[in-house]
């Protein structure tokens, strides 16, 4: 009888440590997110089954690219949220918004978009709206990108009244000088805008090709980050030339919340480079 217990207790430890290791092995799945700009052909041709094989490959939340007039990709916030659940992610971010001219008129056309657009997003289930890039006026002189930052704050502070998070978007551009200042068009707007109204996705590729490093940024400016494009030449960690891990282990400095794939360029079919993308980090131990 006492044999019996013994042996009873023994296998309900077993059962026990299987449940506790498969709890652990879930919470331990590795949050990356992907840019669906990467795949914007193929949804096009495909948009519900593109989604279905991004979930498969194992990302767990997306930002959208085809945010217009309050539907995304043609669809209603609601029913393009749901679509991405139901295939195991999570809509965190999306691209988009008008660019400000300096004049009254661009203004008032600007806050009325907003004013629509953050609702949709709302109702998208989106944490973050970023700003993917900002048109040639705020390069004219300093005024003009003084102005751009005043155009930023105003829509942060739209975006926090809603309980969303406003970002802006870099490519290389915004490493150039003000014609008129000396002092670098990104750090300016890091400087001039209300970090509790304006966030930026940096993108490290970008940040790469203007002469930079990511990590003297986060050193520089910390919790300025709260979104990362994770971008490569083509594939994420084919070049070689990006320090990746340097990037994922300042992370905190950052006060990143999410890293996003992003593949603009393709060494394969574009299904299979984001593939790879995703493979690579997941395999990095560098990714937590």
């Amino acid at each position: 009888m006492k044999l019996i217990k013994f042996q009873n207790v023994l296998v309900l430890a077993a059962f026990l440590m299987v449940g506790i290791s498969n709890v652990g092995l879930a919470k331990g799945k590795k949050e990356i997110a992907l840019q669906m700009y990467s795949l914007r052909d193929d949804l096009k041709k495909d948009l519900k089954g593109t989604i279905e094989k991004m979930g498969k490959m194992g990302y767990t939340s997306l930002e959208a690219a085809g945010y217009s007039e309050g539907k995304f990709y043609g669809m209603e916030p609601e029913a393009f949220k749901a679509l991405v659940e139901a295939n195991g992610m999570k809509v965190i971010s999306s691209h988009g918004g008008p660019n400000y001219t300096g004049d009254q008129e661009s203004w008032d056309a600007a806050m009325k978009w907003w004013d629509v657009s953050i609702d949709a997003h709302k109702r998208a289930g989106c944490s973050f709206i970023i700003k993917p890039s900002m048109g040639e006026y705020p390069y004219k002189n300093l005024e003009s990108i003084k102005n751009t930052c005043k155009y930023f704050n105003a829509i942060g502070a739209k975006c926090n009244a809603k309980g969303i998070r406003f970002g802006y978007h870099n490519h290389n551009h915004e490493f150039s000088k003000i014609s008129d200042a000396d002092e670098l068009v990104y750090d300016y707007m890091l400087k001039n805008t209300d970090p509790k109204k304006v966030t930026f996705e940096m993108d490290v590729y970008w940040v790469y090709k203007g002469g930079q490093k990511a990590v003297e940024y986060f050193n520089k400016y910390p919790k300025r980050f709260e979104l990362l494009h994770i971008k490569d030449e083509k594939e994420v960690g084919a070049s070689g030339e990006i320090d990746f891990k340097a990037i994922y282990d300042n992370l905190a400095k950052a006060g990143t919340k999410f890293a996003i794939v992003e593949v603009e360029q393709y060494g394969y079919e574009p299904l299979v480079s984001v593939q790879k993308s995703f493979d690579y980090l997941n395999s990095a131990p560098f990714v937590k």
